[in-house]
């Protein structure tokens, strides 16, 4: 009885934790995303060179043709 309760206490932790990873990484990519949409606020001509850079390697390597 007592392997069985330590073994649903192990697995009731593993899932806390992994909520808690999950709500972490939430929290991280909403405060990436907020650092990104301010930096492209403060630098607008840096961040459209950066977009045209990437869709120009982009659009160089797919080549539709």
């Amino acid at each position: 009885m007592a392997a069985n309760k330590s073994t649903h206490n192990a697995k009731h932790n593993s899932e806390a934790s992994a909520g808690e990873t999950n709500e972490n990484a939430r929290q991280l990519t909403h405060d990436l995303g907020e650092y990104l949409k301010q930096y492209a606020r403060d630098n607008p001509g840096t961040v459209a060179l950066w977009c045209l850079g990437v869709g120009f390697v982009l659009g160089w390597k797919m080549k539709p043709w």
